[in-house]
């Protein structure tokens, strides 16, 4: 009781936690169990991604800890497999469980530092066409159109080799990291800026936007304060379901030799790797990182589509 009011707990103001259970974006999530399921899939990959040096059974990496001896050993339930080897190991050696723990959390570093880079480029790009209109919007979505009719990994391709041919091969293997985010990131960006794009031009004429020009605030503030999060809702869309196909991209490229070095393998490399072996009778040194990686991508890709539906208003 205040004031002699009695108060009921529904009348007390609620945390963001609360609030946030009480959405309906908490409901659909809990409505669907396949949703559920792929948010537990991808929790595990990412908490054995970050967490790979403190829970991984040995350092794949480490030449010390390594013993030829122990090389193409199978997984542990065949007949010639053991305990401390899980799922087998390589042609060097190395614990492929550990490997595929280390070789997530290299793909899901430079997947999302790639996304990140393709949705504050594409985010910025799409929100200065839309808003500006003119010349600048008709530059910047010929440009959008046109990389868009070039594959993605083509587009990778590409400024990988310019990076090549422009590094030492030494200097190139020390950024192979920072070379793939930068191409991969650069071969998304059209997707946020055409969306972005239309999210702005819904809404820079509505009368909320029209009172901030008039009474005297900066374009540059009215874009990024009053424009821009109205369209964070599908750009999140957009990047959660990209971040899979980032992922398999980086694959992709590290598959085809382009990626990673063998030092510092990702999924991709360890794919290739293991390919070399597969006709030879060592099949689980190429199936199962690409088990990972399937299972990554499916579980990422059932987030993104729930997460697009979820904030669909049409579909409530």
């Amino acid at each position: 009781m205040i004031d002699g009011m009695a108060v009921t707990t529904s009348d007390l103001p609620k945390g963001a936690l609360h609030r946030f259970l009480d959405s309906d974006l908490w409901h659909s999530f809990t409505r669907s169990w396949l949703t559920m399921a792929a948010a537990a899939v991808t929790l595990v990959f990412f908490l054995g991604a970050l967490f790979a040096p403190w829970i991984a059974p040995h350092d794949p990496f480490d030449p010390r800890a390594l013993s030829l001896m122990n090389a193409f050993t199978p997984p542990m339930w065949h007949e010639d497999g053991k305990p401390t080897f899980p799922l087998g190991t390589d042609n060097q050696g190395r614990d492929m469980l550990s490997a595929i723990m280390y070789g997530c959390r290299v793909s899901l570093m430079i997947g999302l530092a790639a996304i990140c880079l393709s949705v504050t480029t594409g985010v910025l790009l799409g929100l200065a066409a839309g808003f500006k209109g003119g010349w600048l919007d008709a530059l910047i979505m010929r440009i959008a159109d046109i990389q868009l009719t070039v594959p993605a990994i083509l587009t990778a391709l590409t400024l990988d080799g310019v990076a090549r041919a422009a590094l030492p091969k030494d200097a190139h293997d020390q950024v192979a990291i920072w070379v793939l985010v930068l191409s991969i990131g650069f071969a998304y960006w059209p997707q946020f800026a055409r969306v972005t794009r239309a999210t702005t031009l819904a809404e820079k004429n509505k009368d909320y936007v029209n009172a901030a020009r008039i009474i005297g605030v900066h374009p540059i503030k009215i874009a990024l304060s009053h424009v821009l999060p109205n369209a964070l809702g599908p750009v999140l869309v957009i990047a959660t379901i990209e971040l899979a196909l980032a992922i398999i991209a980086e694959a992709s490229l590290s598959y085809l030799g382009v990626g990673m070095p063998p030092t510092q393998p990702s999924l991709g490399t360890l794919i290739r790797i293991g390919n070399a072996f597969l006709f030879s009778g060592e099949w689980w040194i190429v199936m199962f990182p690409a088990a990972a990686l399937v299972i990554l991508s499916l579980a990422v890709n059932l987030l993104g589509d729930w997460l697009r539906d979820a904030l669909n208003p049409k579909l409530r």
